[in-house]
């Protein structure tokens, strides 16, 4: 990933850190999640990156990476139903991104109380949906998929640019269950976390289901269906290569080379797109987050 190299450049002035990546220095001293959220009430500067539906182009390997971790993936195949509503998890996580970047208080309260909830149930002898640890890792999936896919169609940040959004996707972990010291101090403690993670994670059955539903579902309506050729492609060369194999997903000569031309045409067109048309999905989620509300209200 090119923000993974950015972020291990020596060039970037960050000093080394921990093994532990969790120990995030800046906000260790929080007495409370909630204290965090204060400072994070209005995240502008990841506003920039998740407003853009080209995002939602990693969507499929963003929820192979989640399941990947056995407990997400126990927990998402036991209580979820991919193969008949495999739009219901776009949904939920594309409402709650939206909403913690760009909602008031009182939406951001109301979401994640209704997070909490629906991830009450969703728990087993040897997993639970609200184990921080697996917050974590679903957040650091949302960061590490989005940001690349950003700084393919936009280029590369600045390093201090970079930190600052960096900082503020931990939004997306610490308004659950995850202390605000869990998310790693800095991007280059974060690829430590990435790359630990994914070189000791293996593929359960919950995961290779989970996959074949999203990826090969045949309840999908026909013109959706028509469209998982090409998310398979995409997914595949999003992923990295041990999880990718691990899912038995291809990678040949011929559909890197497929893959290298959709993106260097969408790379050329999709920022001339007007901001209106590129932001249309998070628009269409807020809008639809807030008629519901007003609905349970």
């Amino acid at each position: 990933m090119s923000e993974k190299q950015t972020g291990y450049s020596p060039e970037c002035g960050i000093p080394m850190e921990s093994p532990t990546y969790g120990s995030n220095a800046d906000v260790k001293e929080e007495p409370s999640n909630q204290n965090f959220l204060d400072k994070l009430e209005q995240p502008v500067h990841i506003q920039k990156v998740v407003q853009e539906a080209i995002l939602l182009a990693g969507g499929a390997a963003a929820i192979l990476l989640q399941v990947a971790e056995p407990g997400v993936g126990k927990g998402v195949d036991e209580h979820s139903n991919f193969a008949y509503r495999p739009m219901d998890r776009l949904r939920t996580t594309m409402t709650y991104v939206y909403c913690m970047a760009f909602g008031s208080r009182h939406e951001k309260e109301a979401v994640i109380e209704t997070v909490h909830r629906a991830h009450a149930v969703v728990k087993g002898p040897d997993y639970s949906a609200n184990d921080p640890n697996l917050q974590l890792w679903v957040a650091a999936t949302l960061y590490a998929v989005g940001i690349e896919l950003y700084q393919q169609m936009f280029g590369q940040m600045t390093k201090d640019d970079a930190e600052v959004i960096y900082r503020e996707y931990s939004v997306l972990a610490v308004s659950l269950r995850v202390k605000p010291g869990m998310w790693p101090v800095s991007r280059r403690a974060f690829w430590e976390y990435w790359d630990h993670q994914v070189e000791t994670m293996h593929i359960t059955e919950n995961a290779q289901r989970v996959a074949k539903d999203l990826l090969w579902n045949k309840e999908l309506p026909l013109h959706l269906r028509a469209l998982l050729p090409l998310v398979r492609l995409t997914t595949a060369e999003i992923l990295p290569k041990r999880i990718r194999d691990a899912y038995g997903l291809k990678s040949t000569k011929i559909r890197r080379g497929a893959y290298r031309v959709i993106l260097g045409f969408t790379k050329a067109t999709y920022p001339c797109l007007p901001k209106i048309i590129r932001t249309y999905p998070m628009r269409y989620y807020l809008k639809d987050m807030r008629r519901r509300l007003e609905n349970i209200a």
